[in-house]
C-alpha cells in the first residue's frame, strides 16, 4: 500500500513530465550546450568556450537585432497593457449587441498569424488598400514596407492589432472582480468617469496590469513572425529591421547552419525575458511595498 501510494502519483504525472522533458527541457539543455561549441548543421562540434559569445559583441546584425527587439518592447508593451483595458471597460457594458463585438475584437486572436501577416502585407503594400486611398485623397503612396521605420511600426501595428482579444479577456475576468459599490461611492463624490479610472479601476486591476505587461513583454522580445512575413527573410531593407529571433532563424539554418553561433543568441534571448519578468515582478513588489 505505502509502495503504491508512493509510485502512484509519478504514474499520473509521468505523461506530461515526458512531454515537458522532450520538448522544453531537452532542447533547453541542448541549446545551452551547443552554445559553448563551434557545432554545424551536419558537424558535431568541438568545445569553444566563450568564443560565439565574445564573437556577438562584435557582430553588427547581433546589435542590430537587440535594438529592434528592444524598440519593439517599447513600442508595444504600454499599447497592449492599456488599449486592451479600455476595450474591456467598453464591452463589459451590457447594452443590445455588445456579444456581436467581443466576437469580432477577438476574432484576430484565433486567426493565424501567418493569414493575418498576409492581410496587412496586402494592405500596407506600395500598391495596396490604404496606399491606394491615400492616393485617392491627395496624399501620396506612403513606403509602409520599404522604409525601415515605418515596416517595423507597421509589424508593431500589427501585434497590437492581434493581441488587443486576447489581453481584453484577461482583463474582462479582472474587471468582474471590481465592486460595483466603489464605483458608485466614488460618482457620489463627484469623481467623473476619467477620476473613477485612474482611482478605482487601475488600482483594482494592477496585478492584472502587470501579468499583461509581463506576458507582453516576452512575446514582443521573442517577436518572428509579423516582422518576417511582413519585412521578408532578408529583415527589411539592408537587414535594419532584424529582429534576434529572426537571427537565430537565419544564422541557425540550412545546410551550413552556424547551430552553436546561434544558440549563443538564443541564450541571450533567454537571459533578457528571464531579466524582463524578474524586473517586472520586482517593481510589483515595491508598489506593494
Amino acid at each position: 500500500m505505502r509502495r503504491q501510494l508512493t509510485i502512484s502519483p509519478w504514474l499520473f504525472a509521468a505523461p506530461g513530465l515526458l512531454v515537458i522533458g522532450a520538448f522544453s527541457l531537452y532542447p533547453f539543455l541542448s541549446t545551452l550546450i551547443n552554445s559553448f561549441t563551434d557545432k554545424r548543421t551536419l558537424i558535431p562540434g568541438k568545445y569553444v568556450g566563450l568564443a560565439n559569445f565574445r564573437e556577438l559583441l562584435h557582430d553588427e546584425m547581433f546589435w542590430i537585432g537587440l535594438r529592434n527587439s528592444t524598440l519593439y518592447i517599447v513600442g508595444v508593451v504600454p499599447a497592449l497593457v492599456l488599449l486592451p483595458l479600455l476595450l474591456a471597460m467598453l464591452v463589459q457594458r451590457h447594452i443590445p449587441g455588445i456579444s456581436f463585438f467581443r466576437s469580432a475584437f477577438y476574432t484576430p486572436v484565433v486567426a493565424s498569424i501567418v493569414v493575418v501577416g498576409l492581410i496587412w502585407v496586402w494592405m500596407l503594400d506600395d500598391r495596396g488598400l490604404v496606399n491606394s486611398l491615400l492616393e485617392t485623397v491627395g496624399i501620396g503612396r506612403i513606403g509602409f514596407l520599404s522604409d525601415q521605420w515605418l515596416l517595423l511600426l507597421s509589424a508593431m501595428a500589427v501585434t497590437v492589432w492581434k493581441g488587443l482579444g486576447y489581453y481584453m479577456i484577461i482583463y474582462l475576468a479582472a474587471l468582474a472582480n471590481v465592486p460595483r459599490e466603489l464605483h458608485e461611492a466614488a460618482a457620489v463624490d463627484g469623481a467623473g468617469a476619467i477620476r473613477r479610472f485612474v482611482t478605482v479601476t487601475v488600482p483594482a486591476v494592477r496585478s492584472t496590469m502587470v501579468l499583461v505587461g509581463a506576458l507582453s513583454s516576452v512575446s514582443a522580445f521573442k517577436v518572428f513572425s509579423e516582422v518576417y512575413l511582413m519585412a521578408g527573410p532578408t529583415g527589411g531593407p539592408a537587414g535594419e529591421d532584424t529582429t534576434l529571433v529572426m537571427l537565430v532563424q537565419r544564422v541557425g539554418t540550412g545546410l551550413s547552419g552556424r547551430v552553436g553561433y546561434a544558440s549563443a543568441i538564443s541564450v541571450v534571448v533567454f537571459c533578457v525575458t528571464v531579466a524582463l519578468m524578474l524586473l517586472v515582478l520586482r517593481a510589483d513588489r515595491k508598489e506593494d511595498a
